[in-house]
């Protein structure tokens, strides 16, 4: 981490997916539900909820965060076309020898400012080794 992270520190970042998206998550995760795979009246597929969800563990790349923990709650469906906003927010930092234990909430809506997931992780970033 280049700069300690504080008590209420945000990231932000969106993303609209794709029919492609919804294919190859398919693909790799085996979730062919009928909503995934057919079109629903205005031509979108739903999003798979593990693939919304997938947007908050962009801080494992971010941060190099190891999550012990993550726990979702799906309040609306996600259709291919949406953009969807996430906000995760620092709830908890404890700074232990060669680590950090951290926690998030994190709130994902989409382009109508509807909520579709909430979630919160509890995890740690370990310190780095030694320079080689």
């Amino acid at each position: 981490m280049s700069e300690p992270l504080r008590v209420g520190d945000q990231v932000r970042w969106s993303r609209t997916f794709t029919v492609e998206d919804v294919e190859r998550f398919g693909q790799v995760s085996g979730d062919h539900g009928i909503h995934h795979v057919e079109p629903d009246a205005q031509g979108r597929l739903m999003v798979q909820g593990l693939l919304t969800a997938t947007l908050p563990t962009k801080l494992g790349g971010d941060l190099n965060y190891l999550a012990r923990e993550m726990l979702f709650e799906f309040l609306r469906p996600v259709f291919s076309g949406d953009t969807i906003d996430c906000v995760v927010t620092v709830s908890r930092v404890e700074k232990q020898p060669g680590r950090t234990y951290l926690e998030f909430e994190i709130v994902c809506t989409n382009q109508a400012g509807k909520v579709v997931l909430r979630a919160s992780t509890k995890g740690v970033v370990l310190d780095p080794g030694p320079a080689q």
